[in-house]
């Protein structure tokens, strides 16, 4: 049985992002490497435009400690990637990110990841909870979106 794949209305917020000439390896599709960097850059463009990270100043700050992907169809240059973002859980200091990535103007993901971010403290790096503001807003990215 194939995996159930996720659609647009599976997802709260939406980045777009454009792919790179050098996104292409040398089978012609977009080399899974760079789908990670489209995660990470989808999710804290997000957190910088909510005001819940400042990469330079933040007291804490999100570092990943697990990722995963999985893979329904191929995508490449020169396409536009539409990045879903959800929140699957939300623990004391830890928050699991769900990503789908949708080709162009396609309902359903063309590759799905997930990546989990502990917050520690900038200094010590040790877990810091995570704190009322970046609380609220990733509880607002759980569930389904038409459910509230």
């Amino acid at each position: 049985m194939a995996p159930t794949r996720a659609t647009r209305a599976d997802y709260h917020v939406f980045r777009r992002l454009t792919t790179r000439w050098n996104d292409n390896d040398v089978y012609g599709h977009m080399n899974n490497v760079v789908h990670y960097s489209l995660f990470d850059t989808a999710v804290n463009g997000w957190l910088v435009e909510e005001g819940l990270l400042n990469p330079h100043t933040s007291d804490s700050i999100g570092l990943v400690v697990e990722t995963g992907c999985k893979y329904f169809a191929e995508m490449g240059f020169p396409d536009t990637v539409h990045a879903g973002i959800r929140v699957g859980h939300i623990g004391s200091s830890s928050v699991r990110f769900e990503i789908g990535l949708f080709r162009n103007d396609e309902q359903t993901v063309t590759a799905e990841g997930f990546f989990i971010h502990v917050y520690v403290d900038r200094t010590t790096r040790r877990p810091s909870p995570i704190d009322g503001a970046r609380r609220t807003a990733f509880t607002t990215l759980m569930g389904h979106p038409n459910i509230g």
